[in-house]
Formats: structure tokens, C-alpha cells, sequence
């Protein structure tokens, strides 16, 4: 069975079993290779956008002898398929505006996705702000630790949410509901780092540093009510 990291592990448990899932940016497909291996998915699409890491998938799919059940795919995001063929769609491994970009090209597909699993390597907060303004709900989300890096798995359904709290909206609203420990760890982590560039602003005299001094305490009086709240 192909082996996954904790990061793609994670996507892997917000994926109901026996879905159809579009994995979008599939790289060497190892996640398609799991999911049909474990029965969680009865069939993936795996898509990818240009010519090298599409062969790379093609040779992966191959080697497990799945091409009946996975169907790689190369073209520009959720263009790859048609609307329907998938009720599961990843988009994992991506920058937050990457992501945003593809459901946003991929509107008419995206109407009947029932779940998206997101996981961005970065602008994380830009990413849920899209989704809950744009008629979805955090249904879940999870955080892990590899490698020295955090990442986040965001599960989004359709439905209404607001939140107005910018710092609920970076922080993750299911992972604060959750006390998730490693977002303890990375709060903690957070909440020092501050102190140190605060130590740095402090002979700043511009009205620029001034301001940034202003809002890093803003943030750290946050942090540290959610650190009492988790204890």
C-alpha cells in the first residue's frame, strides 16, 4: 500500500467513504493510489496542468495497476471534468489564491461539489473569508505538524456561515470549537514571536512600526484568551 504524509493523510480522513473524488494538482497521484486502495473512494479523477507531473500520475496509476479506477487527467483545475462526474473535490499543496482561482474558473463544476477539501500552503484566512462569503460552511478542520510546518485541512459544505471576528477567521473557527492542540502549539509558538518582534519595534519612531506595534498586541491579547479558554 502506497505510504502518505501526515499532511495528506489528513485529507484523506475528511473524505467520506465510497466518494467520487477529483483530486486537483494530484502530483504523483499517491493520494488517488490510497484512496482507492483503503475503499475510500470508488473512483478519483487526478488532474494535473501540465505535461511532466501528468505523466508522473499516469506512471504512478499504472504501477498499482488502478487505471480502471483512477482517471488522470491533465488540464487547468476543475476544467478537467464536467459537472457531476465528482461529489469530493481536493485541492491540496496549493497557494490560498491558487485555490481560490480554480473554484472561481471552475464555478459551473463547482456546483455540484457537495465537499471540498482544502488544504493551503498559504493565505489560509483569504481562503476561509471566499468560502464563507461565498455560500459555504466550515463544516471541519484539522491541523497538523510535519516537518517543521504547520498546515491546515479545511472540509467546506455548502451552506451559510458568518464570521465577522478577523482573528476567528485566521485562527480557524472548528479548530478553536475543537481546543485542537496543535493549535495551542502553534498559538504558543505564535504568542512568543510577537514578544520578540515587539522587543524589535520598540525604538522604532515611525508611524508604520508604530501601527504594527499596535496590532501584534492586539493579536498577542487574543492569543492569550484562547490559550486560557484551551487550558
Amino acid at each position: 500500500m502506497v505510504g502518505l504524509s501526515k499532511r495528506l493523510a489528513a485529507v484523506a480522513r475528511h473524505i467520506p467513504s465510497g466518494s467520487v473524488v477529483a483530486d486537483i494538482g494530484t502530483d504523483h497521484a499517491f493520494l488517488p493510489v490510497y484512496l482507492i486502495q483503503t475503499g475510500k473512494a470508488k473512483k478519483v479523477l487526478a488532474g494535473e496542468v501540465t505535461p511532466g507531473p501528468y505523466h508522473t500520475a499516469r506512471e504512478t496509476v499504472r504501477s498499482f495497476k488502478l487505471e480502471q479506477q483512477i482517471d488522470v487527467r491533465i488540464g487547468n483545475g476543475l476544467a478537467i471534468m464536467q459537472p457531476g462526474e465528482a461529489d469530493v473535490a481536493v485541492l491540496a499543496g496549493m497557494g490560498g489564491r491558487t485555490i481560490i482561482s480554480i473554484l472561481i474558473a471552475g464555478s459551473e463544476v463547482l456546483e455540484a461539489i457537495k465537499r471540498l477539501i482544502i488544504q493551503p500552503m498559504r493565505d489560509v484566512t483569504v481562503v476561509r473569508r471566499w468560502l464563507v462569503e461565498n455560500g459555504w460552511c466550515l463544516a471541519d478542520e484539522e491541523m497538523v505538524y510535519e516537518d517543521g510546518h504547520y498546515y491546515v485541512i479545511i472540509t467546506a459544505e455548502k451552506g451559510n456561515e458568518k464570521i465577522v471576528d478577523e482573528f476567528i477567521l485566521n485562527v480557524g473557527p472548528r479548530l478553536l470549537e475543537k481546543k485542537d492542540n496543535i493549535l495551542v502549539d502553534y498559538l504558543k509558538k505564535r504568542f512568543a514571536n510577537i514578544d520578540v518582534v515587539l522587543k524589535r519595534l520598540d525604538d522604532a519612531k515611525s508611524d508604520e512600526a508604530r501601527l504594527r506595534a499596535s496590532l501584534l498586541i492586539k493579536e498577542k491579547e487574543k492569543i492569550r484568551e484562547v490559550l486560557e479558554l484551551c487550558q
